[in-house]
Parts: structure tokens; C-alpha cells; sequence
């Protein structure tokens, strides 16, 4: 039988069994090729999934090559299958066909087939017929479906799992972690398994009081260069990226610097044999200073990632000069005025010490110099002076001739120095004999120990007749004892305490117990004065507070018994104001107020000056006024009086003026103006004269009144000539203000002399305002006569004689201008305890970042 197609004339028969044949030539197809593609498809699925996985990315670059060749020898053996693969041919999709319909005989094939041998018309009439009736068969024809046979060669069902894998991975792709596809065949260097996120920040520092610079916050993008103070920290924090990514500061003449990172972590990536795929993104920190001009870079391999210029500010040097010459204060202290300059402020600042004299070679001092740290200047005030006082009386070196220099440190090191004076140090002066030379021994063993027989000498002639040199035998018992611990002592600590118990002994003579109560004074100002500067907390400022307290009432109550038991000791001047125990109280209670709101720098200014009201204090009872000093006051008193003399007469020229022109209006007006309009008329005269009820003056009267204003205003221009006259005789030069004042006494004499009571009116205002500007200058005169006395023992005493315990002028010296006490005032204070509750609420927000609760830390000084 032949192959030839004979198709039946029935062609929607011949519709059905094509497209019969092309469905199952399809499904057998499949079912040929689908075993021989499934071991391709689990091969890319297990390829997809580690990509999208990210293990292509986390593996070092030998590694990824040797997994990605493993997977392309996979896909190159599952294609090995496919050279058998044979296309199904006619036959056998006619025979699949009727088996798959359960067809006997062959009805499929028949219409396709033809009769062999010789045909004739019978054998063809024949085919026909038996070709139609198989064809009733195919009515219902149907394709088959394919049959794979996967699941026998896979009983277990493996295949699951790689299509599993497939669709968690594709999921997984799209996280933070996720790969691509392209990294099997990407470098390491070249692709980052997470964007890398940039901060980078300075840190300028501490002392400066400068924020920190945010380089990467978006206001600073168009910013090209930072400027920066010297000795800044730059720090750079790279989340994600490669992992290698470098960081240099190249300097402006071209030198690069490469910044290594505090915890590199590359390495230990590389390292991992077995990275797992919710490890956490890499983080690379770079810190550096920034010593000079210059840009950062940061590189990822060949890539710029970023880039920052800075202009460094240099930190200049201090500069540190005295204001005046060096002084004894009042109580005899050591008092510095000065003035340190730095462009952020000083850190340390000292006074240096050194003897003007030098010492023999073979002497063994048993004291170095004293040690007087400089209170320094507030940071960020408007002025940069400063004074210190310490009482340096104690010291071995008091009374000596020394050299004095000042040194200034700031924060990065640098180091300046005064000019260097050559004094006398101050000492405190006693007026006992017998005191004095315990003093001069102590100062012959402090400077020399070699110089401890004569010491003994000097003792044993003291000694020698103690009825007639003793007047309190407590005093001899002393220095005996002083004389026996000497005489024993035999190394330098023994010597020192020998030193100290000398000072005791002269102390117990001169004062008695005043000194210890003075030391004890001084040493609570002293401990509160640091609890404030060291920003101690409010009970320690209250423990402070209370041991002031009982030691200024100690202070006092033995100055008063001290006063009452020598009535000749020198009082204080009478025209000085009275100090009373209510006004130290209420000093002190504004102190600790101010120091517990936070207020520290008007609180170390209150203390300062209950500081010099104490040296006042103190110096007033052994104060004795010179006969220049009371010349002074004299010539201040002179012209006070010139003041209020003046004033009283420009008072009355301008009502006698008032009254004047009072009579004129009402004689015109008496004819005119009858009741209602008198009545108004009063009340105008009872507004603008107040003696406009009195009795009216004649015109005598009236000229005689003029004339004794005139009189008195010409005695007055003869007591201002008198008084530039005194003034000049004192070495002082009185001012233009006294001569303006003079002219203007002139012209408002002659004005009265005239009867121009306005115009002299004008002229006394005049004559007064330069009074006033002639008395104080007067003032800085005499304060400048006084200071240049102040580097010696009385010039010092004298420098304060005309102010009370609170260092303000007295009465005697003319008017007080008001601008030498400040007092804070009490909006200032709340103000300041309400910024201080602030800082405090937001420092304890326990959700606050690091940054903002340092700079707050900063602010309260904490650290």
C-alpha cells in the first residue's frame, strides 16, 4: 500500500482530521521535548534565584566566576538531551490519533491511503466505499493530550523546589538586599550591593563655642567652601556601597593624604565563606583634623563620590597686657588689672613671679615664688579686661623687690606674655616693734635656711630682757617656743612649719584674734568664688553661702569689739556712708539667688564687689588721712558747694522772673477782665507762679531783689576763680568746663543787672551744666593723682580714702554720677532662671539626638 494522499470529498471531514493531526502533533511534540528542556529550565531557574538572592554580589570576584562557569556547564549539559529530539511523522500522528479515539482498523489512515496493485473501476467503486464508511467513524474525532512521563523519572518532586526558589527570589529582588541579574557578570568594585548613603560633618572645637558644620545637609550642597576653625575633626560615615571606598585630603599646594577608616570591614567580607543574604549594610567611619586649606574626596575605586574644600582659620595666639600699674588694694591684696585678647578666649592665665635681686649661690630658699592664677575674662563679652586680687602678704617674698610678667595660655597651646615690671610686693604692715621683728626673722629663714643660727641670734636678743620688751607674757612664751621647735628642727618641712608658726606669732601680736577671723573671711569668699566658677550645684553653692555667712558675722562682730577696745584707732571718715549688717544680708542672699539661677558672671560681679566692700572695710580702721588728701576734699567740697549755690540762684531768678511777668499781665488785664475772666486769669497766675496769691512786690522791691541776685551771682564767680586758683596751687589743671562756667556767671550777672531775668536764667543753666562737666573731670584728676601713689604702701591706702565700702564716691566728692555700681536688675534675673529651666527640660527629653544633648551639656558647662 502506497503513501499517495486521497482526499474524501467530504471537506469538512477533511477540516476536523487536520486539525486533529496538528493538535496532536503539537502534544506529542511537547511530550517529546519537555523532558529534554526541563533539566535547561531548572538550571536558569537555580541561576535567577542566586542573582535576584544577591550571592553573585557577595561573593569575592573569583568565586562569582567559578559559580557563573559551574551554572554555564549546567546549561551546556541539559542541552545534550536535544540531539535525539525527532519530530513526529504522519504516520505516527494518525496512528496516535486513533488510538487516543479508540478507532479499529485503521479509519484515519484509510483516508489518506490508496488500494495497491492495478486499479480498476470496481477496486476504485470499492475504496470509495469502504473510505466512507470509516469516515462515519471520525465524527467524534479528538487530539490527544501529551504525556510526559516527568512525573516517573521525578517521583519526589524535586523540580518544585527550584520554581519555589524562583519566586521567593524574584520577590526577595526587590528589598534593600536584593541582586540583579547582571551581577554574575559584574566586578565587585563595579556594582554595590546597597547605594551608599554619605554623612559627613566637623566638629570645631570645644572651645571655640562653634556649632558643627553639617556637610551633607542639603542647605550646605551650593556651599564651595567651608570655613572652618583650626584643629576641627572631619568625620565621614558611609552606609552600603562597595565596602572599599577611600577617603584622602589633598592640601592646597597638591600633597594628598590618605584618611584610613577607624573599623575597615572589607576584609571580613571577603573573608565570609558563607555571606548570608539579611546581613547587614557595611559602614565605614573616617576621622581626621583638619590642620590646614584643603579638599576632601571620597572615591569609590575610580569614582568621585564626593568632594569638600575648606578654609581653615588659623587659632591666634593670646595677647595679654596690664591696665595701670600693679597696686595694693586696700587691705593690703595684691591687685592685677589687665587685659587678655584671643580670638576664642584664653584657657589658663597666670602671674609669673621672680625676685628683682638675686639671691646668694649657696642659698636654700625654703619657698619658690607665690602662685596667683589670673581670673580670666567672660567668653564672648563685650570687654576683655579683668582683675584679680590676692592677698600675697603671707608669702615669704612680701616686701621684697620683684619681677612681675603675665602669661596667657589658650586651648590649642600657644603662649603669650606681658611686658615685665619690675615692684615691690606687697606687705602687710605692723605697727608693733615686736612684731615687726618676728616678721624680719621669719623672712631671714624663708629666703635662706643656712641662715638659721642667726635667726637664733635674733631670737636670744629679743629675749634677753622680757619685762622690758614684753608686754604680754603670752607673746614671750611664744617665741620662746618658736625658738625651741627651731633649734630642733633639722630637714625643710620641719623649717616651713617653723616659717608658719613665726607668722602666727606676729599675727597673735598685731591683731590678736582679728587676723584668724580675716582668714577665714577671705577663705570663703575665695570657696564660693570657685563653687560659681566651677558651676557646682545648688547645694554646694548653699553650703558655700552659709559658711560666708558665719564667717563675715565672726569678721564683724570682732571688728566692732576691736573698735570698742581702742577708742584712738582711726575711724572712718564721717562723711562715709553707713554699712549696715542688713545690706551685707541682702548682698548676699541676691549672690546666692543669681548663682542658683544660672546668672553665674552678674553673681561673680556681686561677690567682686562685696569683695572690695570688705577691703574697704578693712582699710578704713587703719586708714590716716594725708593733709593733701584733705586738701582734696576740701577743694571738692568748695565746689559742691559752688553747685548748689548756683543751682539755688538760677531757681531764684526764674521766679522772680515769673512773678515779673505775673504783674505785667495782670495790670494790663484789671480794667479788661472782670469776673469769670479774673477768675481764669487766677487760675492761669495759680498754674504757672505759685506765689501768685501772695502779696504783690513793688517795683523797689523788685529791683532791690535783683540787685542782691546780681551780688550774689558776681560772689559766686569769685569763688570759682578762687577755687581754680587752690586747684592749680595743687598741681591740678581745672578745665574748660570752669572757664565756660565763669563766662556764663558773667553774662547772667550783667543780664540781671539789666533786669533780663529770662536771658539770665538761659546763662545760669549754662554756667551750671559746665560745672558739672568741670567737676568731673576734677574727679578723674584727683583718682589720677591718687593711683600713682598706688604701688607703694600708702599710695595704696590713700587710693580708696574717698570712697565707702562700696568702692563708690563719697559725698564729698561732688555729685555721684551713678555708673560705678551695676546691679542687675530683676527681669535680667527671671529671665535667666527661665532660659535655665528651658535648657534643663530639653537636656532630660530622653528622645533628644547625642548632638543637641552635647551642645546643651555644653551650655550648662556640665562637662
Amino acid at each position: 500500500m502506497t503513501q499517495r494522499p486521497i482526499f474524501s470529498s467530504d471537506r469538512g471531514l477533511a477540516g476536523r482530521l487536520a486539525l486533529s493531526r496538528l493538535a496532536t502533533r503539537v502534544s506529542m511534540i511537547a511530550e517529546r521535548g519537555w523532558p529534554l528542556l526541563l533539566p535547561l529550565i531548572i538550571v536558569a531557574c537555580l541561576f535567577l534565584s542566586a542573582s535576584w538572592f544577591g550571592i553573585f554580589s557577595r561573593l569575592p570576584d573569583v568565586a562569582r566566576i567559578g559559580l557563573v562557569a559551574a551554572f554555564g556547564l549546567a546549561g551546556l549539559a541539559a542541552l545534550y538531551p536535544f540531539r535525539f529530539f525527532r519530530i513526529p511523522a504522519a504516520a505516527e500522528v494518525d496512528r496516535r490519533i486513533e488510538a487516543a479515539n479508540q478507532l479499529l482498523h485503521s479509519p484515519v489512515q484509510v483516508q489518506t491511503d490508496r488500494p495497491s496493485g492495478r486499479e480498476s473501476s470496481f477496486s476504485q467503486a470499492l475504496w470509495r466505499e469502504h473510505q466512507k464508511r470509516m469516515a462515519g467513524r471520525l465524527d467524534s474525532l479528538g487530539a490527544d493530550l501529551p504525556r510526559t512521563q516527568v512525573p516517573e523519572r521525578d517521583p519526589w518532586g524535586l523540580r518544585a523546589v527550584a520554581a519555589l526558589l524562583l519566586v521567593t527570589a524574584f520577590a526577595f529582588s526587590f528589598g534593600p538586599e536584593g541582586g540583579r541579574i547582571e551581577d554574575g557578570f559584574s566586578a565587585q568594585g563595579v556594582h554595590d550591593a546597597v547605594p551608599p548613603r554619605i554623612d559627613a560633618w566637623v566638629t570645631p572645637p570645644a572651645y571655640t563655642g562653634k556649632p558643627p558644620v553639617f556637610l551633607t545637609a542639603d542647605a550646605n550642597q551650593a556651599t564651595p567652601t567651608f570655613h572652618v576653625p583650626e584643629g576641627s575633626d572631619v568625620s565621614l560615615r558611609v552606609t552600603g556601597g562597595s565596602g572599599e571606598e577611600t577617603l584622602a585630603y589633598a592640601d592646597k599646594d597638591g600633597n594628598e593624604r590618605a584618611i584610613d577608616p577607624a573599623a575597615p570591614q572589607a576584609a571580613t567580607t571577603a573573608k565570609s565563606s558563607a555571606p548570608s543574604p539579611a546581613s547587614p549594610a557595611k559602614v565605614r567611619q573616617f576621622t581626621s583634623k583638619l590642620a590646614g586649606d584643603g579638599t576632601l574626596t571620597l572615591k569609590s575605586g575610580d569614582e568621585n563620590l564626593d568632594r569638600w574644600a575648606f578654609a581653615v582659620i588659623p587659632d591666634k595666639p593670646p595677647q595679654i597686657r596690664f591696665v595701670g600699674e600693679p597696686k595694693r588694694a586696700a587691705n593690703g591684696a595684691f591687685e592685677l588689672n589687665y587685659q587678655i585678647d584671643d580670638d576664642y578666649g584664653a584657657a589658663t592665665a597666670k602671674a609669673v613671679f621672680s625676685l628683682a635681686d638675686p639671691q646668694a649661690p649657696d642659698a636654700h630658699p625654703l619657698y619658690g615664688p607665690p602662685d596667683m592664677p589670673l581670673t580670666l575674662p567672660r567668653r564672648g563679652g563685650k570687654s576683655n579686661a579683668a582683675r584679680t586680687t590676692k592677698d600675697l602678704t603671707e608669702h615669704v617674698w612680701a616686701g621684697s623687690s620683684i619681677k612681675l610678667t603675665l602669661v596667657a595660655t589658650d586651648d590649642a597651646g600657644h603662649t603669650a606674655s606681658s611686658e615685665t615690671k619690675t615692684l615691690v610686693m606687697p606687705e602687710r604692715p605692723f605697727t608693733n616693734p615686736l612684731a615687726r621683728a618676728v616678721i624680719e626673722q621669719r623672712r631671714l629663714l624663708a629666703l635662706d635656711a643656712n641662715a638659721k643660727p642667726r635667726v637664733l641670734d635674733l631670737i636670744d636678743a629679743i629675749t634677753l630682757r622680757p619685762e622690758d620688751t614684753f608686754s604680754n607674757m603670752s607673746h614671750y612664751l611664744a617665741i620662746m617656743s618658736a625658738r625651741s621647735r627651731l633649734k630642733l628642727a633639722q630637714n625643710d618641712d620641719q623649717l616651713r612649719n617653723e616659717v608658719a608658726y613665726l607668722w602666727e606669732i606676729a599675727l597673735g601680736i598685731e591683731e590678736g584674734n582679728l587676723s584668724a577671723a580675716e582668714k577665714r573671711l577671705r577663705q570663703a569668699q575665695q570657696a564660693l568664688q570657685d563653687a560659681i566658677k566651677n558651676g557646682a550645684s545648688d547645694q554646694e553653692i548653699e553650703k558655700a553661702m552659709k559658711e560666708l555667712r558665719e564667717a563675715m558675722n565672726q569678721f564683724l562682730q570682732e571688728f566692732a569689739e576691736r573698735a570698742k577696745q581702742n577708742p584712738n584707732a582711726p575711724q572712718m571718715q564721717q562723711n562715709g556712708q553707713e554699712l549696715r549688717q542688713s545690706d551685707i544680708d541682702r548682698m548676699m542672699d541676691q549672690i546666692e539667688n543669681l548663682a542658683k539661677s544660672g546668672d553665674r558672671d552678674k553673681a561673680q560681679q556681686l561677690l567682686s564687689q562685696l569683695q572690695d566692700m570688705m577691703n574697704n572695710l578693712q582699710a578704713g580702721r587703719q586708714q590716716q588721712g594725708g593733709e593733701q588728701d584733705s586738701q582734696m576734699r576740701q577743694q571738692m567740697d568748695k565746689l559742691g558747694d559752688i553747685l548748689r549755690r548756683q543751682q539755688e540762684m538760677m531757681n531764684d531768678t526764674f521766679r522772680m522772673d515769673q512773678m515779673r511777668r505775673g504783674e505785667q499781665q495782670r495790670g494790663q488785664n484789671r480794667d479788661e477782665q472782670l469776673g469769670q475772666g479774673g477768675q481764669e486769669q487766677d487760675q492761669q497766675g495759680g498754674g504757672q507762679d505759685p506765689q501768685a496769691g501772695q502779696k504783690p512786690m513793688t517795683p523797689q522791691e523788685f529791683a532791690d531783689a535783683l540787685k542782691q541776685l546780681q551780688e550774689g551771682q558776681g560772689q559766686l564767680k569769685s569763688d570759682l576763680e578762687q577755687l581754680k586758683k587752690s586747684l592749680e596751687g595743687m598741681g591740678m589743671e581745672p578745665n574748660e568746663g570752669f572757664g565756660e562756667a565763669g563766662k556764663s556767671m558773667g553774662s547772667a550777672e550783667q543780664a540781671l543787672g539789666e533786669g533780663q531775668g529770662d536771658e539770665a536764667v538761659g546763662h545760669q543753666g549754662r554756667a551750671l551744666e559746665a560745672l558739672r562737666k568741670g567737676a568731673k573731670d576734677m574727679m578723674k584728676q584727683m583718682q589720677a593723682m591718687q593711683g600713682d601713689q598706688g604701688g607703694s604702701q600708702e599710695g595704696g591706702r590713700q587710693q580708696n580714702a574717698d570712697r565707702d565700702p562700696l568702692g563708690r564716691p563719697r559725698a564729698s566728692q561732688g555729685p555721684d554720677f551713678g555708673d560705678s555700681v551695676k546691679v542687675p536688675d530683676e527681669i535680667d534675673v527671671q529671665r535667666a532662671r527661665q532660659i535655665l529651666e528651658a535648657i534643663r527640660k530639653r537636656l532630660g527629653n530622653a528622645l533628644s539626638p547625642d548632638i543637641e544633648r552635647s551642645y546643651l551639656e555644653r551650655l550648662l558647662e556640665l562637662k
